[in-house]
């Protein structure tokens, strides 16, 4: 046990002096197997990782997914679902941000990425808010804050990633996430309200649209709808009807949902050869660097098993008489410490090797931990001092401070809280969906 410990401070050392998560996890990881086995050993089990990684049909979804969310980038679809939700919301005070909030939660359900999402509605909804008056604070913070439903709303990337590290049923964390995104969406709108509460002059309303141009506005969204239709609903099964039988698999709903996000991304002139190639290579680099790192968290993972850290912790905690319910709170606690200096994907791998053998030892749910984990994430991706969505947004809209960003997102990671506290205290609201399928 004392060996996987210190080979967990070796690994934050290494972060810590700027090597890349995926190298500092492998190097102590390997040596740490060298350490408890011997040096051929080691090699051979690597090895074998590298192999079985590129040969697990499972983790095609992973680019799969990837290159929708791409695909729908380049389609132009971010536009037509903020115009909709600004026609619904745009005439309350503030309506222009929850317009915003509501939209990414949109994209996010067709993209899966919270970095996505950030920087695509950042290019749309901002100089919209800025016509109006809106202030940067607000303006940048709905951007910031919706972004981070990208990792949560089905499909999600990292939620795909969790259930390949734990072995858990994709599906059920896809529509395990539903209610607690839906909840992100009702609590940011909330934030929004108190924001422009706290500050009338930072939200003003816009004008009020007409029924015929709601519905314009809504006929402009159908692909949206029809896409994900498309990827949950064949999913869970819901278009299987007779003569149809198209029930999919993780991996082929992920594969129907880039083949139709390239059609429509085609059918609206986003596409060129140019643009294509160039969303393929971005699939392929980002694709890369994943693997890279889950790689990376597999070898550190058996190292960690094989020096007994998982069980050791577990028999401690047994030995101390303690709560499961304390031991849950304090690894919530350790996830949003470590969130204040991890980025939300370096932070999962590093950590769930770790706690998910100790947390489903005592009992606990793996879907509710992984969407836990999720959330958890999404908080860290928009507090100080590396929230990610905040530096993503600096570079794209420029002439914004970090300051500025990080004080219009305190109402909003504040709500993340509160919806957070809910999930742990009534773990139905995460497993009622699941429970059904």
């Amino acid at each position: 046990m004392l060996e996987s410990l210190l080979g967990f401070a070796a690994v934050l050392l290494l972060v810590l002096m700027r090597m890349p998560i995926a190298f500092a996890m492998a190097a102590v990881g390997m040596a740490g197997l060298a350490y408890e086995t011997n040096f051929r050993a080691a090699i051979s089990l690597v090895a074998r990782l590298l192999i079985d990684t590129s040969q697990d049909y499972g983790l095609s979804v992973v680019p799969l997914f990837i290159l929708m969310g791409l695909f729908v980038n380049k389609g132009g679809i971010s536009r037509e679902l903020y115009q909709v939700s600004n026609a619904f919301l745009g005439h309350f005070r503030g309506g222009l941000a929850m317009a915003t909030i509501a939209a990414c939660g949109g994209f996010a359900a067709i993209c899966g990425s919270s970095l996505a999402t950030a920087a695509t509605m950042s290019k749309v909804v901002m100089p919209e808010m800025r016509k109006l008056g809106y202030s940067d604070e607000l303006s940048s913070a709905s951007i910031a804050a919706g972004g981070t439903l990208g990792i949560l709303i089905p499909p999600s990337v990292i939620l795909v990633i969790y259930g390949l590290l734990t072995e858990t049923s994709i599906g059920k964390l896809f529509i395990a996430g539903i209610i607690p995104g839906a909840l992100g969406i009702i609590f940011y709108l909330i934030a929004v309200q108190i924001s422009v509460y706290r500050n009338p002059e930072a939200g003003p309303a816009g004008r009020r649209f007409s029924m015929g141009e709601k519905l314009q506005a809504v006929r402009g969204v159908w692909s949206v709808l029809l896409l994900f239709f498309l990827v949950i609903g064949g999913l869970y099964g819901a278009l299987d009807f007779w003569p149809i039988n198209l029930t999919f698999s993780p991996t082929e709903a992920a594969g129907m949902g880039a083949m139709g996000a390239f059609l429509i991304a085609l059918f609206r002139g986003g596409l060129s050869i140019g643009s294509t190639l160039e969303v393929l290579k971005e699939t392929a680099a980002t694709t890369a660097q994943l693997f890279a790192v889950l790689i990376g968290a597999w070898i550190f993972s058996n190292f960690v098993n094989l020096a007994g850290l998982p069980e050791g912790l577990r028999q401690m905690i047994i030995d101390a008489e303690l709560s499961p319910w304390l031991v849950m709170a304090v690894i919530i606690l350790i996830y949003v410490a470590l969130g204040c200096v991890f980025e939300s994907l370096s932070m999962l791998l590093l950590t769930v090797p770790i706690f998910f053998p100790l947390v489903t030892g005592l009992g606990f749910d793996a879907v509710w931990f992984g969407i836990i984990v999720v959330v958890v994430t999404e908080i860290s991706l928009i507090t100080p001092p590396v929230g990610l969505n905040v530096f993503i947004l600096k570079s794209v809209v420029g002439d914004i401070t970090v300051g500025t960003i990080f004080r219009g997102v305190t109402p909003f990671w504040i709500m993340d809280i509160v919806r957070l506290l809910l999930l742990v205290l009534f773990p139905w609201l995460v497993l009622v969906l699941p429970s059904q399928m």
